[in-house]
């Protein structure tokens, strides 16, 4: 029952081992409150937003903010944990976001799939159009795998047109850079396959189609990314320097000679050390495939928290305004791995980086926008008492700390699960204990078993603040998340296209 793939074993110390005592919270009256306590906070809401007064400025700035895989239920447990974890029962807590005053249902699905994947979901937020399932940046009609007329109606993504009006533009990522999500804001490709020189295929080749490493040096019609920071550097790297590129190309040694002022940064003392004011260029890789987990505590690799500060510094140089998309990459593979612990602890984690960024810019000038690209199959259900461990057994109202409400089977059950994944056991299920789902590498059970846990199909949730983050509303269509960014920003009458 525990992940043997999905995490390194010799980083997860006992320290990381997360107890049910050392979350479980006492709930108190205050906790309760009172019907005149909570008639007051309903009350406080509606003043609140009555308060409201829409932003209609233009933009300077603009950052989306992607959970991977971030779907409705992992808010809802993911501000439940951030609140164990501080001492609290969980419930009442909100991430930093969800206190955005303005919130949308967006619809994930590819032009050709009902449940989307991260690529088809990336392009809609970067271009404004969906695509097929499995491509960056190509015209919806474009089929996935085929190089040969992949730049045919191909739409401009938002990074292209920030760059041609002068500002600037930057990445940030725990995934690896070339992966989906972060290769829709640089990259076109007929496949997110495509990664290294390596993956392409001969009908690639034959029609001059690049891989997505290598595209990370184009200046997008002005000067390129100025900030790139996350993981991957196999497939920027040539075979005889630990990497995976067989054509012989140092992409990073390429990038470095190409821009001006620039800098290469591998850990985080590195990054920390950079000299904001005399760099234009960043580039940081501070992992060979993904970046760890943040329980796994790799002291050597910037949280995103820290990525995000040194990009929004390095960005807000340029008067003319920037646009970054950060991503907390690996909810998603968390989430795949059956192991909600590693990608709840990276939503608590996306909740610091958006609060930094909050520290750091000013929204009445700078829209920012958190949203998931689509959902998973986890659930959160089981009737638990308030309080409960979010990743412990269900304990419901009236049992106390120790008993456990059970299933027909006479076994406990844990609040959160899988629909489908690699948690789905043959035979009699396992009878579990609190320590058992609390442990790192605990892969909560499943109903369906599957090597790896799939996407969810259902809408996700978008926040915003900041000027024309008022346009956050009701239900839209993924695209629509672009056409919001491009009009805060009002990129229309400052581009050629």
């Amino acid at each position: 029952m525990r992940v043997k793939s999905l995490l390194i074993a010799s980083a997860l110390s006992s320290s990381l081992l997360i107890t049910p005592a050392s979350i479980a919270q006492e709930v108190t009256k205050d906790h309760i409150g009172t019907t005149q306590s909570w008639l007051e906070q309903g009350e406080k809401a509606i003043a609140d937003r009555l308060a409201q007064k829409p932003n209609t400025n233009r933009a300077k700035n603009v950052i989306l903010f992607v959970g991977d895989g971030m779907g409705i239920s992992t808010l809802t447990a993911g501000r439940i944990l951030e609140g164990q974890l501080n001492g609290q029962p969980g419930e009442e807590n909100y991430l930093s976001f969800e206190r955005f005053p303005n919130t949308a249902l967006v619809k994930t699905y590819n032009v050709n799939a009902q449940v989307a994947d991260s690529a088809g979901t990336a392009s809609a937020l970067n271009t404004g159009t969906k695509t097929e399932i499995g491509v960056i940046n190509t015209a919806p009609n474009h089929p996935n795998g085929i190089c040969k007329g992949m730049e045919k109606d191909a739409p401009k993504t938002l990074a292209y047109l920030a760059e041609q009006a002068g500002m600037s533009t930057g990445i940030v990522s725990t995934a690896r850079l070339t992966h989906a999500t972060p290769a829709a804001v640089f990259a076109i490709s007929p496949s997110r396959g495509w990664e290294n020189d390596t993956e392409l295929t001969e009908e690639a080749i034959q029609n001059k189609c690049t891989d997505i490493a290598s595209q990370i040096t184009t200046d997008l019609d002005g000067n390129g990314l100025e900030v790139a920071l996350g993981g991957g550097a196999r497939n920027f790297l040539p075979s005889s320097e630990g990497g995976k590129r067989e054509d012989g190309r140092n992409i990073v040694t390429e990038w470095q000679n190409k821009f001006e002022k620039s800098a290469y940064v591998t850990n985080r003392a590195e990054l920390q050390a950079t000299d904001i004011s005399g760099t234009d260029h960043l580039f940081g890789l501070f992992s060979s495939s993904h970046m760890s987990f943040t329980l796994e505590e790799a002291q050597d690799e910037p949280t995103l928290a820290e990525m995000t500060e040194t990009a929004i510094k390095m960005l807000s140089k340029n008067d003319n305004g920037y646009y970054l998309m950060i991503e907390a990459g690996r909810i998603d593979h968390g989430h795949h791995g059956g192991n909600a612990n590693a990608a709840l602890n990276d939503t608590v984690a996306l909740s610091s980086a958006v609060k930094k960024a909050l520290e750091l810019v000013d929204t009445e000038e700078t829209l920012i926008l958190v949203t998931a690209d689509h959902s998973h199959t986890f659930t959160m259900a089981g009737y638990p008492k308030r309080g409960n461990p979010i990743l412990g057994l269900v304990s419901g109202p009236g049992q106390e700390d120790g008993e456990y409400t059970m299933a027909k089977d006479g076994k406990p059950y844990t609040t959160v699960g899988y629909q489908n994944g690699p948690g789905a056991i043959e035979g009699e299920r396992a009878h579990l204990t609190n320590e058992d789902t609390h442990h790192p590498e605990f892969q909560q059970q499943a109903a369906i078993p599957l090597w790896s846990e799939t996407h969810g199909g259902e809408d996700v949730a978008l926040f915003g603040i900041g000027p024309w983050s008022h346009l956050v509303k009701g239900t839209m269509e993924q695209n629509v998340v672009f056409h919001i960014m491009n009009h805060a920003l009002g990129l229309k009458d400052r581009t050629q296209n």
